[in-house]
């Protein structure tokens, strides 16, 4: 049995598909809906880094000492036992520029036309967490980078997949495996990596962690 710190149903769903026992843990997420960036940080070195903050706040959750937990992050009242811990984060890739998630139906319009007619990139980075003796902690890691090409859109297509209201929650302010997927002509890599967790990954680091993933 493992933790999955995520609140995405998608990558509960995902794990649930590959018959990986796993237990939803719900962690808080901080202020706002998108890590900053840092200055000159490649998109890769930055979808680990949420990834990684991610299993920080979890384990901070958890009631463990984390070097790097910020006050401001809250502590379970009734911490869990402490297993292994699964995070993920997935990010869209258009040339140097990352699009997170849209803050409204415009901004989601605008991420669409964007990606047009246009190849983009969609890495998911991973980290297992497990606990090790005298209360260390070994962390895991993997990203996944698809390549994800775009039919041209037509402004009747983007506003209507806007109404629909699929495009929010999403990075790059679409779901391949929504609406979205008649929008994918092709797509190179992972496709669950590009839904939110990619399971080949996934896997490989909790055999790599000691965790059988069946």
């Amino acid at each position: 049995m493992i933790y999955l710190a995520s609140a995405s149903p998608r990558r509960h769903e995902l794990l649930c598909q590959a018959g990986i026992p796993h237990q939803v843990l719900e962690v808080p997420s901080p202020p706002g809906e998108d890590e900053p960036r840092f200055a000159g940080e490649t998109p890769q070195a930055y979808v680990l880094r949420t990834a990684r903050e991610k299993a920080l706040r979890a384990l901070h959750w958890l009631g463990q000492r984390v070097e790097s937990a910020d006050a401001v992050w809250p502590r379970s009242d009734n911490p869990a036992p402490l297993r292994p811990i699964l995070t993920a984060d997935t990010t869209v890739i258009l040339g140097d520029d990352v699009l997170g998630k849209p803050q409204d139906t415009v901004d989601a319009a605008d991420m669409l036309r964007q990606l047009s007619g246009r190849v983009h990139h969609v890495q998911t980075a991973v980290v297992l967490t497990v606990p090790v003796e005298n209360s260390a902690f070994r962390f895991h890691e993997d990203v996944s980078d698809t390549e994800v090409v775009f039919k041209t859109l037509t402004e009747q297509e983007i506003d209507s997949y806007c109404a629909s209201g699929e495009p929010m929650g999403k990075a790059g302010a679409y779901g391949i495996q929504g609406r979205a997927a008649t929008f994918v002509a092709r797509i190179s890599g992972s496709y669950t990596g590009v839904v939110g967790l990619p399971l080949f990954e996934t896997a490989r680091l909790l055999q790599k962690g000691g965790v059988s993933p069946l």
